[in-house]
């Protein structure tokens, strides 16, 4: 008896009915198969973004592997799944298919097992060195087939995950030589093309919950304390508000990266910053100012006052919410030759 003979014989008949409802269930996207089958699994692949180069694992001519994805599926458009045949296979094309199910439940992550599943995908493997499924997660995942990838018109949702690859014979008797064969499954993630900002705002004490309006490259933002997924680049952050100072700033998003950022939210009140040389005496509206502070003001309109020794300068002001004003004496030295 040929090596995994006996594991094979009780599963032709079903898989000889099932190849309708496989192949079916890869064309209309609302039906899914459910399939009974006994496998043998030899081991297990986990898909994260933190390992965009994917990991791989050796089957057999009658062995599956489990795909599992981690739980940060932020930036995971999907999954891509690459089969690798030797260059031995050709001489026996059409001998092997391989075949994706989803919604497998809890099992072992070797051995051979019973499953009631989803059937997501068959086909007889191509003749090709390697082939390629891109499986897609969510919607607006923009992934198409081509002529190096297929992607079934189903979307994997997360929640559906493990998966189950498997490789199968599809004719009777099957040779030494295939029997023998060594097959590589490689599981990796395809990346959107995004990055996401989590924002954290501090309030002043006395300003506690005050609404303002957030603004990202133009858009209102409904919920600040969200992440918002945006693409890879420079972007414009803006905040307006009547009991804050508005703010306005760029910031840059890396790809499949988190960026953390911390806006403290400033008081509106106006503040007025002087400069001068020492004992020099400054009023505002006539009361005494420290120069060594900022000066909170209301706005409107104010006057200033200037006084070093014998010289005084008078000077109106206009003060608006939300600025910040700037008032230096300057002592300026002036030579001239005739």
């Amino acid at each position: 008896m040929k090596p995994g003979a006996s594991f094979w014989k009780p599963c032709w008949k079903p898989l000889m009915v099932s190849c309708f409802f496989l192949i079916w269930a890869l064309e209309t996207p609302k039906a899914e198969s459910r399939e009974s089958a006994r496998i043998l699994i030899d081991g297990s692949l986990t898909v994260s973004t933190s390992n965009p180069a994917g990991s791989s694992i050796s089957l057999s001519y009658i062995s599956s592997a489990l795909v599992s994805i981690a739980n940060d599926t932020h930036f995971l458009r999907g999954v891509e799944l690459i089969i690798t045949a030797p260059q031995a296979y050709f001489a026996y094309r059409g001998s092997l298919a391989v075949a994706v199910y989803m919604n497998i439940g809890a099992v072992p992550l070797s051995g051979v097992t019973d499953i009631e599943a989803d059937a997501l995908l068959f086909e007889p493997l191509p003749n090709r060195i390697q082939t390629v499924y891109q499986l897609p997660i969510r919607s607006q995942h923009g992934l198409r087939t081509t002529p190096y990838a297929t992607v079934p018109n189903l979307i994997i949702h997360p929640e559906s995950f493990p998966i189950l690859v498997r490789i199968m014979p599809i004719i009777k008797g099957i040779s030494e030589a295939l029997e023998k064969m060594t097959f590589t499954l490689t599981a990796k993630p395809i990346l959107s093309n995004e990055g996401a900002l989590a924002l954290t705002f501090r309030y002043p004490e006395q300003l506690q919950n005050k609404p303002f309006i957030l603004l990202i490259d133009d858009v209102l933002i409904e919920n600040a304390n969200e992440l918002q997924f945006l693409r890879e680049g420079e972007h414009q952050l803006i905040i307006l508000s009547d009991d804050f100072r508005n703010e306005n700033r760029k910031f840059f998003i890396e790809r499949t990266k988190i960026m953390d950022l911390t806006i403290d939210l400033q008081d509106p009140t106006p503040l007025i910053f002087f400069e001068a040389p020492e004992k020099t005496l400054i009023y505002f509206d006539n009361e005494p100012v420290n120069a060594a502070k900022p000066l909170a003001a209301e706005p409107g309109k104010h006057e200033i006052k200037i006084q070093v020794n014998d010289y005084l300068i008078i000077r109106p002001i206009t003060v608006q919410k939300g600025k910040t004003y700037k008032i230096s004496l300057l002592v300026d030295l002036n030579i001239s030759e005739e």
